[in-house]
């Protein structure tokens, strides 16, 4: 069942309002009331995951699929990592790089984990780390 919504006033400082307008402009918010939803939902991730609490979220990563090493030490962390990897995908884009999508879902600094020990392999290009509420 949703809540009902609750209508409450915000006061701000002039400059700091044409600050979050031009903001929430640029990322494409629909309104302010929105928007300042989306960043309380933000700081409650945060703080989940700081916490240590359930997160869900992504960990990109790029590699060069012609190191047979790298591609099997990365299979071999995410089956160590089972309880918070929910699944993988692999995509060639092209004949040096292969792009890994690991969804993971779990206690947050297990996630941390795994996010810094898949970045730390040898012939890992880039990779990045975003997390989420698992929607509760």
């Amino acid at each position: 069942m949703k809540d009902k919504l609750v209508r409450f006033g915000v006061s701000l400082e002039g400059e700091l309002l044409r600050k979050f307008d031009a903001f929430i402009g640029a990322e494409g918010s629909c309104n302010r009331s929105k928007a300042i939803a989306d960043l309380i939902r933000k700081e409650f991730v945060s703080d989940a995951f700081a916490r240590g609490g359930t997160v869900a979220g992504a960990i990109t990563v790029v590699f060069d699929p012609r190191r047979r090493e790298t591609a099997g030490r990365l299979l071999a962390l995410q089956r160590a990592a089972m309880a918070v990897v929910i699944s993988s995908q692999r995509a060639q884009l092209d004949q040096d790089n292969c792009l890994e999508i690991i969804a993971v879902k779990g206690p947050g600094a297990k996630v941390k984990a795994l996010a810094d020990a898949l970045k730390s392999v040898r012939g890992v290009k880039h990779s990045t780390f975003s997390v989420t509420t698992p929607g509760k």
